[in-house]
């Protein structure tokens, strides 16, 4: 099994993220900085992990997300069901349908998170892959925080490069995040991803021979 070491088991579980018995380790950054390259390195090495975008995800998979979606954002509903593009470039641009969506998704989120929870068993911590860390105050909740780091400028050319949108909405996602130089001092540690995959695999080793025992 692996374990984290004790002097990372910083919270009570009644202070931490959903009541949780065992310690939470949150992988965070902003946009683009990486964060998916640095969990597919940890989970090559077979540490568990949850992902927020992907419990987002199988919550708007489900009939009543559907349905809410078509009665309160139709724009972003056709034939085909709910229009991912055209819901994401709405969220970025009304700031009550952005409400709305946060509205739907956040209260079914804790139900999303404990049932993958309740299938890890083969460590005595969590990892929780979440982008709106700080965002959300989630940061005050967790043991260890761990910040995937890109400048700004990388950051928006990736965006643009990965999801084929204009500059324009790509800094707008950007401005609904905490400054990537902000997130970067307020992690218990850093992970630069600039360089090589070779070179952030080293990061991230190094980084687990200090967590875990």
């Amino acid at each position: 099994m692996k374990e984290l070491k004790l002097h990372y088991h910083k919270l009570k579980s009644e202070n931490r993220l959903f009541g949780l018995k065992k310690p939470v380790i949150a992988i965070t950054g902003g946009i683009a900085t990486g964060k998916s390259s640095v969990t597919e390195l940890l989970r090559a090495k077979g540490l568990g992990i949850i992902d927020a975008d992907k419990l987002v995800k199988s919550i708007y998979q489900t009939r009543e997300a559907e349905e809410y979606i078509k009665k309160n954002i139709p724009e972003a509903f056709s034939e085909a069901g709910i229009d991912f593009r055209r819901l994401r470039e709405l969220f970025f641009e009304s700031p009550e349908i952005k409400k709305s969506i946060e509205e739907f998704i956040y209260p079914n989120l804790r139900d999303a998170f404990l049932k993958e929870a309740s299938a890890m068993n083969q460590q005595n911590f969590y990892i929780y892959d979440v982008p709106l860390l700080f965002e959300r105050g989630i940061d005050l909740k967790v043991d260890v925080i761990i910040v995937v780091y890109a400048p700004r400028d990388i950051q928006i050319e990736r965006v643009v490069q990965r999801d084929q949108c204009s500059r324009d909405l790509a800094e707008k996602i950007l401005t609904e995040q905490i400054d990537i130089e902000l997130k970067k001092t307020k992690g218990d540690f850093v992970i630069h991803n600039v360089g090589s995959k070779n070179e952030l695999a080293v990061e991230v080793d190094k980084l687990l021979l200090q967590l875990l025992s």
